[in-house]
């Protein structure tokens, strides 16, 4: 059985020549490069995404890998070019967090549109989201224990709207 080689993408050999190490994961459909990134360097990759031009953040969202697996944050960038009508240069980050302690820091000085976008993935997901100014819930209400989209969650049987009328 051969290996399949990914060839590195032109923000892959960017992020090596200037010092940043990371891990290619592959292509997505559309061949989106896909890089792992440790939540420790993830401010300063950002950072240097951003001065490199990738100053759009089109998603951020989360996912569970599964119950006992790690939750992963997911930030999808786009760089756009000199209007010529080319498609814009993208690259999708994944930042795996253990379930049991799963901080990341906030990417929300970077890209402001990261502010709705985190406080989902942490209403449903429960990833803290380190620095977010207002890192609260947006979907579920504040009292609601748990987190409905990771895959160990259970459905409580009722749930009592307080101060509903």
């Amino acid at each position: 059985m051969s290996e399949v080689v990914v060839a590195a993408s032109p923000v892959s050999l960017w992020l090596t020549e200037n010092g940043f190490e990371h891990e290619i994961l592959g292509v997505d459909h559309q061949s989106v490069p896909i890089i792992k990134v440790e939540r420790t360097v993830l401010l300063p990759f950002a950072a240097a995404l951003y001065a490199y031009g990738f100053t759009y953040l089109m998603v951020q969202c989360g996912y569970d890998a599964g119950a006992g697996e790690d939750l992963v944050s997911v930030y999808h960038l786009a760089k756009f070019g000199d209007g010529s009508g080319d498609r814009p240069e993208e690259v999708r980050l994944k930042v795996f967090l253990p379930r049991t302690d799963p901080r990341c820091p906030s990417v929300y000085w970077i890209w402001r549109t990261a502010d709705w976008q985190e406080r989902e993935t942490f209403d449903m997901y429960g990833i803290n989201y380190e620095g977010h100014p207002n890192l609260k819930r947006i979907l579920m209400p504040e009292d609601w224990v748990g987190y409905p989209m990771r895959k160990d969650y259970v459905t409580p049987d009722f749930y009592e709207l307080q101060d509903a009328y």
